[in-house]
């Protein structure tokens, strides 16, 4: 009864974006939600950079709504830190996380499995979401 930090109570702050936050995890391959003065943010952007990825960021830090986003992350991953990384519709978890999958070999994998569908999707505009292989 006297429990504030409960989920029902503070839900509806975050629960309101739950479904921008499934929207364009959708329809991108690769989605960084990111504060553009966060290191581990920018570990993440750094590696995908460096194996030639296109992805989408929202900058949560410069966003309308990105406090509202944070709370709905943690409502969709279970964590409200970021950087929160998603590759085909699945989180991937945080920067050190995604640095630990490219030195495993296993973050182009992931990659390449999303590049079809979002090819064909993203055949105008930005072009968000290919993979840019480099044989």
């Amino acid at each position: 009864m006297g429990n504030f930090t409960s989920s029902t109570s503070s839900g509806s702050t975050g629960a309101s974006c739950v479904p921008y936050v499934q929207e364009v995890v959708s329809q991108n391959c690769v989605v960084i939600f990111s504060k553009t003065t966060c290191p581990y943010c920018k570990m993440a952007k750094n590696v995908f950079n460096e194996i030639g990825a296109n992805y989408k960021v929202i900058e949560l830090d410069e966003h309308n709504e990105g406090r509202r986003l944070q709370e709905a992350l943690a409502h969709v991953t279970g964590a409200r830190t970021v950087p929160r990384v998603f590759i085909n519709g699945n989180c991937i978890g945080g920067g050190s996380d995604t640095k630990q999958l490219h030195q495993q070999g296993k973050l182009v994998p992931l990659i390449e499995q999303c590049a079809p569908c979002c090819a064909g999707s993203a055949s105008e505009g930005s072009g968000s979401g290919q993979f840019q292989s480099s044989q």
